[in-house]
């Protein structure tokens, strides 16, 4: 069966996310320290990112929307401290905007270029990310973020609408992530053919034997040939 259609997680995909949130945290807690000095002296980087874990446990709502997550913890700190809690979304704002600088990895906007010329592409994320922000939606024909869905990976619900949205049969298309449940198992179980991209700045590659990539790469160079021979094959 051709591949018709390739999409994309984003985060750990396309860019190295890590090193953007910590510098979105840090940009965010500086704005604290200036603009709302209490909340800064009551929380932290980290007392934040643990009472995000606790609401995560306690309330599936926040597992679609992170975004919104992170808003709940900023405002219960507002609240707490006494301080104007419109001020909240002032900071989410500075938060977002460093969350959505991302570098992409030196493969993806060639990569990319090449093969929307022979595949429909799309995104499928659970993330946050503004591919209009960061500049490159117009690479992609459709985009499903789970916060908007109200699915996230690795629910078969959300990797069928996207295969919908591109007007192919999940068996036409490859799913591209770095995490082997949520992407490829994902992907899998929904049935689409899933390669797994371990970018080499992730670590050593933990394989799973319950989970069977369809491909296992390194880089987007690495995909774009195995695509090339399928069509070959095809």
């Amino acid at each position: 069966m051709s591949i018709k259609a390739v999409l994309f997680d984003l985060d750990d995909t396309l860019w190295p996310i890590v090193p953007v949130i910590r510098r979105a945290e840090d940009l965010m807690y500086d704005w604290l320290q200036r603009h709302a000095p209490q909340v800064a002296q009551r929380v932290s980087i980290e007392g934040m990112r643990q009472r995000r874990q606790e609401l995560m446990r306690t309330d599936p709502v926040y597992q679609l929307d992170l975004r919104r997550l992170r808003h709940a913890v900023l405002a219960e700190a507002f609240r707490e401290t006494g301080e104007d809690e419109a001020l909240a979304e002032h900071a989410m704002a500075v938060f977002s905007k460093a969350r959505n600088e991302v570098e992409p990895y030196e493969d993806v906007l060639p990569v990319l270029g090449r093969l929307r010329s022979r595949h429909r592409l799309g995104t499928i994320s659970n993330g946050v990310a503004d591919l209009g922000t960061i500049g490159l939606a117009h690479l992609f024909d459709a985009s499903v973020a789970a916060w908007h869905f109200g699915k996230a990976k690795p629910d078969p619900a959300i990797f069928a609408a996207a295969c919908d949205a591109l007007e192919v049969a999940p068996a036409d298309a490859l799913y591209v992530g770095d995490d082997l449940l949520l992407d490829v198992q994902g992907a899998q179980r929904a049935g689409m053919r899933a390669a797994w991209l371990r970018r080499p700045d992730l670590g050593p590659i933990v394989a799973d034997g319950a989970v069977q990539p369809d491909l296992v790469c390194a880089s987007l160079h690495e995909l774009e040939d195995w695509l090339a021979r399928q069509t070959v094959k095809d």
